[in-house]
């Protein structure tokens, strides 16, 4: 064992700046990373504190990439080289700790040296690493404010999507709300004025109870054991109130998990058949399903091969997607993501809403939703397939129909929320997922 390798800490940094090289480098989505089970070889072997602290750090340096990237660069005589990335890597992570977390400036450079020191790639770079470190720490109380203010934390192909779709003044407020984390939302069974008291929340004006700070871990709160709520984001709880009125009809809820959608429509009185590709996400919906006491018919498929003996009252499909409407929760999605996945993502989109029709009665009702912020997965989309698609007509929601939904309504009786919609007192209590849906019918 190196002598290094017994340093407090250094292990911590290794893995944040390892899977931040994941996430930048590889593309790889953060949650699978740190997953306590399944996560990275580095990330697995440390224990509760030091994980914790990696997910901080890593939630940091990516939900502030671009303000840390240019205040490394202002004390760089020449950029980096471009194969110089395990370097980088090691100064977003010590970066990302002396200006937003609160661990001591002194042991943040350390540690990042003595990282510096232990790597072959980087030992050269050691004294590199030590002067712009003490200098950003010198310089952050003057520094940070002006660059937070002057900076936009996206990859630029998120910006002009988002610019595109939003004008510059939407994009700017959603881009601010991005660096921001988000509060916690439930769905709760009945009476959310009781479990916003007893959670310490509100409740908002959609009917969720909005928590901005756990004081505990979800598996603590009260409430929890009983099933007497589940967490959801306001955004994503209102694509299957879109329905109305449920009771005794037969509704599938495709593409089902974790559950959230599936148990609302459980208590408005639906025989629910939730149907997912994965066995494993399968398997924690049912989990889910068991804690709050309901139950569902479920069916493991791949669903543009799902092929019901009787056809369905409605059908929910909340769409795999880029999730680019989740990104106050997981801040690795614009760096993960390109273009591309997002096209791709639309045409799959495209093809499972096709399937989904075929699934419900004529004149039922079709719910589609995804968490994605661009309208290709979208508006677009959904203009795009009521042209192209026989047989299929819009069903707008109608202002009023629903409580708390008006804001979110478009002219075509659409919904869209983004994380700079519902603004309250403080911005840690503001804002929902990036959301869209959309409800039609299949013609009698």
């Amino acid at each position: 064992m190196a002598a290094d390798e017994n340093v407090a800490g250094l292990a911590a940094r290794k893995a944040s700046a390892r899977l931040l090289a994941a996430v930048i480098d590889a593309h790889t989505p953060l949650d699978g990373l740190t997953d306590n089970e399944h996560g990275h070889p580095q990330y697995k072997p440390l224990d509760s504190r030091d994980r914790a602290l990696v997910r901080a750090i890593l939630v940091t340096a990516l939900r502030y990439r671009m303000t840390i990237a240019g205040l490394l660069a202002r004390r760089l005589e020449r950029p980096l080289p471009a194969n110089a990335t395990a370097l980088s890597h090691i100064l977003h992570v010590a970066a990302a700790q002396i200006l937003f977390l609160d661990i001591p400036d002194s042991a943040a450079v350390d540690l990042a040296v003595t990282h510096a020191k232990s790597d072959p790639r980087t030992t050269r770079f050691s004294g590199l690493v030590n002067g712009v470190l003490r200098s950003l720490a010198r310089a952050k109380e003057a520094e940070l404010a002006p660059a937070l203010a002057a900076t936009s934390e996206a990859p630029q192909w998120f910006a002009e999507r988002l610019t595109a779709a939003y004008g510059s003044d939407k994009t700017s407020a959603i881009l601010t709300a991005h660096r921001h984390e988000a509060p916690v939302d439930f769905t709760a069974k009945s009476d959310a004025a009781l479990w916003a008291e007893r959670l310490g929340g509100i409740v908002l004006p959609t009917g969720t109870v909005r928590v901005e700070k756990l004081p505990a871990a979800v598996i603590e709160l009260p409430g929890f054991a009983e099933g007497a709520w589940w967490v959801q984001d306001a955004a994503a709880s209102l694509p299957a109130r879109l329905f109305g009125d449920v009771a005794g009809l037969r509704v599938a809820d495709l593409c089902a998990a974790p559950g959230g959608k599936t148990a609302q429509l459980i208590l408005g009185g639906a025989r629910v058949t939730a149907v997912d590709t994965s066995k494993n996400r399968l398997a924690r919906l049912a989990q889910n399903l068991e804690r709050l006491g309901l139950s569902a018919d479920l069916m493991q498929t791949d669903l543009l091969d799902y092929r019901p003996a009787e056809l369905f009252d409605a059908v929910l499909l909340d769409a795999p997607c880029s999730s680019t409407g989740t990104v106050r929760r997981h801040p690795d999605v614009p760096w993960t993501k390109t273009m591309a996945d997002v096209e791709k993502l639309a045409d799959l989109q495209r093809r499972l809403l096709v399937h989904a029709v075929g699934l419900v009665k004529p004149g039922g009702r079709i719910v589609f939703s995804n968490c994605s912020l661009d309208p290709i997965e979208g508006e677009e989309l959904y203009r795009a397939f009521l042209a192209g698609t026989p047989g299929v007509v819009a069903d707008p929601i109608q202002p009023g129909e629903f409580a708390g939904m008006d804001p979110f309504l478009t002219r075509e009786g659409t919904l869209r929320t983004t994380p700079a919609d519902m603004v309250l007192e403080s911005p840690g209590i503001s804002g929902l997922d990036g959301f869209f849906a959309a409800r039609m019918r299949r013609a009698d």
